[in-house]
């Protein structure tokens, strides 16, 4: 966690014009109570840190102030363009969540190109929702907050479960999980689960899934037709929004090299804010249903926390 001082507070009434600084400014849930980019959208507040405009007063020649690139809130104590969606800051009264890296920018069509000469903001500046509403004043400071994404690995199988023999489906998840975070460049917490085919087991792991908010929860086996198969039965019902498509897409998929494949009963869904995704027991298939999944989790997230990304 790092401290984040808040330099300057800084609205407009116009979108793409300067802002000019204010002493305090009132946060409500559509942003910064009198400036024109206020909304019920994902880009309701601005920032942009001094550490950036610095390094364009190099540029131009000439000292530049706060709210000249439109931001609404000018930083002093992190660079700005390394945080992430879903990245949180905090004051006292005030929380703000990172929606966006940058912007696009309108070029000579944008009153603040044609008055500074050029923007930091499609590349360096960041905006946020407001998560907390409250007051905050010049001089104030934010606590940083990166997003640690929880991630539930849950195996269900009477042989593992007894040591007869490795899960290895749940080390290709797990494998799966820190190559895709690792190259994305998020932090991540995994908590792994070898249990054996109990359906009251495994509801009782999802539901304190949900419950701690765990984002991705993937399961491991139980998605076949034998009488032990008992994950989709338990898990279903705790889904609030069923995500078929993703699923329908690897049986068919995989299902016409291997028709096998299309015996799976696997599913996607959404509880309250957690992911769910039921994998079949194979490690051959873990390995092709983590390579479909996980491009996927991003976008996911972003519509679960209200980003419009499209």
């Amino acid at each position: 966690m790092k401290e984040v001082k808040v330099v300057s507070i800084n609205i407009s009434t116009e979108k793409g014009t300067i802002k000019q600084p204010i002493s305090k400014a009132k946060l409500t849930n559509k942003g910064i109570e009198g400036d024109a980019h206020a909304g019920l959208w994902h880009r309701q507040v601005s920032l942009l840190g001094i550490e950036s405009i610095k390094r364009f007063e190099a540029i131009l020649k000439r000292n530049i102030l706060p709210g000249e690139f439109a931001e609404n809130i000018t930083t002093e104590g992190l660079e700005l363009m390394e945080c992430q969606p879903l990245d949180t800051f905090s004051s006292c009264q005030v929380e703000l969540m990172v929606t966006q890296i940058g912007k696009s920018c309108h070029g000579d069509g944008c009153s603040i190109f044609q008055q500074v000469g050029k923007c930091v903001m499609p590349k360096e500046g960041i905006f946020a929702k407001v998560r907390r509403e409250g007051i905050l004043k010049t001089g104030d400071s934010f606590v940083y907050h990166p997003k640690v994404f929880k991630i539930a690995v849950i195996t269900l199988s009477d042989r593992a479960s007894s040591g007869e023999y490795n899960d290895l489906s749940g080390e290709i998840i797990k494998q799966k999980i820190t190559e895709h975070f690792t190259t994305k460049k998020r932090l991540y917490k995994t908590y792994y689960h070898l249990i054996p085919d109990n359906s009251e087991l495994l509801k009782n792991l999802i539901v304190k899934a949900i419950e701690e908010k765990i984002d991705y929860i993937f399961t491991s086996g139980g998605t076949g037709i034998s009488p032990k198969d008992i994950t989709i039965e338990t898990i279903k019902p705790l889904i609030d929004k069923e995500i078929p498509g993703i699923m329908e897409y690897i049986r068919i998929k995989y299902g016409q090299q291997k028709p096998q494949a299309l015996l799976s009963r696997s599913i996607a869904g959404i509880a309250q804010n957690s992911c769910i995704f039921t994998l079949p027991g194979s490690t051959r298939a873990t390995e092709e249903y983590m390579s479909e999944i996980l491009p996927q989790l991003e976008h996911i997230t972003y519509m679960l926390y209200g980003i419009d990304k499209h």
